[in-house]
């Protein structure tokens, strides 16, 4: 999907993930958040997770995205919620982003694993950076895993190719521990969730497109909304599992 395709479809979405506002907050309280923590975020979307932790538990944070749409947003969310003062957002490329030599309590990438080429890519990116990360650190990844082993066709549908993506818990938990980090907690997304969060997508594509038929990217935006549903009913819905994972450094 271009960067352009991303930003019609998810025009409204808040969590550009399936996961609800109810997890969304569960998450916040499993990390134990409290005033003074201090967040990177990469790859954060609209920003939703670090305006709503900030207003609520009063930590502060600086979320990078790649699309300035995003960013956009997620500084009217900031406003909104009137925590501009405590979270900032950049918008660069995730991998480039060079953090300073700041310590942070939590880094998170929530479903952009892609910014490393995969998890355990993804996983090494974020320790490449020279954060500062302790014993008391935490990493949230949310991830995408296999319900069983995809076929060849499964995996050319979804552009993704064989090992980027775990088959089933046990072998996500696994990689996880190869790359020294160990789950101390997990919420998992249930099918409706992905049918609700996939589902805005439909209707974000058709209004945009009965809105923009002189476009020059309508017939490539037509074609795209096509292939993203076939693919989501006949590979994504039964051979998909996502979560979120709290993770510490062992």
């Amino acid at each position: 999907m271009s960067l352009r395709f991303h930003e019609i479809a998810e025009q409204n979405h808040r969590i550009l993930n399936p996961f609800t506002d109810e997890k969304l907050m569960l998450l916040g309280e499993i990390c134990r958040l409290e005033p003074g923590i201090r967040q990177l975020d990469l790859a954060c979307g609209k920003g939703e997770m670090l305006c709503r932790w900030s207003k609520k538990y009063g930590i502060q944070g600086t979320g990078v995205d790649l699309s300035s749409v995003f960013i956009g947003a997620a500084r009217k969310r900031a406003d909104q919620l009137e925590v501009a003062s405590q979270v900032e957002f950049i918008n660069q490329d995730a991998v480039s982003f060079k953090a300073p030599p700041d310590t942070y309590d939590i880094v998170s990438c929530i479903g952009a694993n892609w910014i490393g080429g995969g998890t355990r890519g993804t996983l090494d990116l974020i320790r490449q950076k020279g954060l500062k990360l302790t014993s008391d650190s935490l990493i949230l990844m949310g991830e995408i895993f296999w319900r069983e082993e995809p076929s060849a066709e499964a995996l050319a549908a979804m552009g993704t190719q064989r090992g980027e993506w775990a088959v089933g818990l046990e072998e996500l938990v696994s990689w996880f521990e190869d790359t020294g980090t160990f789950v101390v907690e997990m919420i998992l997304a249930t099918d409706t969730e992905w049918d609700r969060y996939e589902s805005m997508h439909w209707w974000a594509v058709e209004r945009w497109m009965r809105e923009n038929q002189d476009d020059p990217a309508y017939e490539a935006l037509l074609e795209f909304a096509r292939q993203s549903r076939q693919s989501y009913f006949r590979y994504e819905r039964p051979l998909c599992d996502w979560g979120v994972f709290v993770l510490r450094l062992t």
